[in-house]
């Protein structure tokens, strides 16, 4: 098996609003149509069965950058925007949160219909990676999110997610059929969630003997459980601090963004005549695209993206984040018509912003980074779940 990470998710309430659930829903699908066009279906699937990726994608979304609501807030945005245009882009995502997972076996069957897949054998799959994940490891998650993302070619992922309402914490569970060789054998490329002590898993690689005997393995701590794993530690404070951030990573970011040579030469990779604080989200949004797994170990760093509904952060930028949907749609409806000069450019910039890291880019200043963006919040339509953020919340923390 190939785990790829566990996190801490602190559960939270709440929901998300409006305005921000319909920009989600634009971003992440502009986002994916540019995955799946560089590097294809299995590669999207892939990236979410990362961990790490997936919380990076749910931070430059504008979602609470450590929540529990991540995960249901980006699949939700990603099926309204992929499943009506399933069939041009070969992406259908099934299930859901409470009552919508207990449909996902009639509508993979649904899928198989329209594409010749086998929809019973994927059904099948779908309940036996909910059965495996809610019973056959006891580590005190009862599952209530089960999503099933398939390509028409039949790969697939599943991300589900349980609570446990004692210690108010998530944990995320992550599926990819590339990975997935024995179902009762290590089959998860990752569990996402704080440790909870001693649990039970009778489809660990260990338990293999203990299946044939038929009789109760001892429970494994922890350790030997997750030491393969990249540990992603999200803490239970709200707040984004130095802490959580490659500030180096940050600082070649803002170099790009911000110094005028660097401004002026990126802006010149994507063909648009940019601002700094947009051409700052674009930075983001390229490696989200085009990085590679080692570049999501500090997610945290990619909510100076578009910033969060809960102010952390800084409020959502509603001028900045519709600018950069703009972008990025303009980029693609070029490329639809054989224009792909735009679309490549954010390749470019995801390159360019590297090099500029590697030659000794100071570490962003964190604080000076905060106070600039509460400063500059008013002018960018900055809101909050509460709604425009007063200006009490604009003073850096």
């Amino acid at each position: 098996m190939r785990r790829s990470g566990t996190a801490d998710l602190p559960l939270h309430g709440g929901r998300v609003p409006a305005w921000l659930a319909e920009r989600m829903t634009r971003l992440g699908t502009a986002l994916s149509e540019v995955v799946l066009r560089h590097y294809g279906p299995q590669e999207l699937l892939s990236r979410l069965s990362d961990p790490f990726w997936f919380q990076a994608l749910g931070c430059v979304m504008g979602m609470d950058w450590h929540s529990s609501g991540i995960t249901t807030s980006v699949l939700g945005a990603l099926q309204r925007g992929l499943n009506p245009r399933a069939a041009e882009l070969g992406i259908y995502i099934c299930g859901g949160r409470g009552r919508h997972s207990r449909r996902t076996p009639d509508e993979l069957r649904a899928v198989g219909d329209t594409t010749g897949l086998d929809g019973e054998a994927l059904a099948r799959t779908s309940r036996l990676t909910a059965k495996i994940d809610n019973t056959a490891i006891q580590d005190g998650f009862q599952l209530y999110l089960h999503t099933f993302i398939v390509s028409k070619a039949g790969d697939w992922a599943v991300v589900q997610q349980g609570m446990n309402g004692a210690t108010g914490m998530a944990r995320r569970y992550h599926w990819h059929s590339a990975a997935v060789r024995d179902f009762t054998c290590a089959p998860h490329t990752a569990i996402v969630g704080e440790p909870q002590g001693d649990i039970l898993n009778l489809v660990d690689a260990g338990a293999k003997p203990a299946q044939g005997a038929l009789i109760e393995i001892a429970a494994r701590a922890p350790e030997a459980n997750l030491a393969e794993f990249r540990k992603l530690v999200l803490p239970r404070h709200h707040d984004v601090r130095a802490r959580d951030v490659d500030l180096r990573r940050l600082g070649a970011v803002l170099a790009v963004a911000y110094e005028r040579d660097l401004r002026d030469f990126a802006g010149l990779l994507l063909t648009e005549n940019l601002g700094p604080r947009t051409l700052q989200s674009l930075a983001l949004m390229a490696e989200v695209v085009h990085g590679t797994p080692t570049r999501f170990s500090d997610p945290a760093r990619f909510s100076f993206a578009h910033g969060g509904k809960d102010g952390h952060p800084f409020p959502v930028p509603l001028k900045t984040y519709d600018e950069s949907i703009a972008v990025l749609r303009r980029a693609l409806d070029a490329a639809r018509v054989g224009d792909a000069d735009k679309l490549d450019g954010f390749a470019r910039l995801e390159r360019f912003t590297r090099a500029v890291e590697r030659n000794a880019v100071p570490e962003a200043h964190f604080a000076a980074a905060m106070q600039h963006e509460r400063r500059i919040s008013p002018s960018l339509g900055g809101r909050t779940a509460a709604g425009p953020a007063p200006p009490e919340q604009l003073r850096l923390f």
